[in-house]
């Protein structure tokens, strides 16, 4: 049986309550969060915040859920998203030039409320925006 792929990510809110914004980003033409591979001895709770500041250039994100996360089922040739809650105090954003490609990877970027993010997304996203909209307006553990 293959191993499957792993990729990291999170769930980036800004703000509380009825005024939480949720980041997506777009590379060719699918919105989802940021993401990426864990890289070989990487956990995938580093793996994400690197992530974020590699492809959204976000400082300062808190975790207050810890390292809860959800999972997509797999995709493609069995690759599985791994994807935790993170809370960021800006909503500046700069899109990351991407070593490999020399250019940003993603083309655009929406900070969106719920119901403008899940029209957006695929079925096997949206399922995490929903987790993760939930667990939001839980209180911290």
């Amino acid at each position: 049986m293959k191993q499957k792929s792993l990729s990291a990510g999170a769930v980036v809110v800004n703000g509380a309550g009825d005024r939480r914004r949720y980041l997506l980003m777009r590379c060719f033409q699918y919105w989802d969060f940021p993401k990426g591979m864990v890289e070989r001895g990487e956990s995938p709770f580093l793996a994400a915040q690197r992530e974020i500041r590699e492809e959204a250039s976000l400082e300062g994100l808190e975790f207050p859920w810890g390292e809860e996360f959800t999972e997509t089922a797999p995709y493609g040739d069995g690759k599985v998203a791994r994807y935790y809650l993170a809370l960021s105090p800006t909503l500046d954003v700069t899109l990351g030039v991407s070593a490999e490609l020399g250019f940003p990877e993603h083309d655009e970027y929406r900070w969106l409320d719920y119901e403008a993010a899940r029209a957006l997304l695929g079925p096997r996203v949206r399922a995490v925006l929903d987790w993760g909209h939930a667990l939001s307006a839980r209180p911290p553990v």
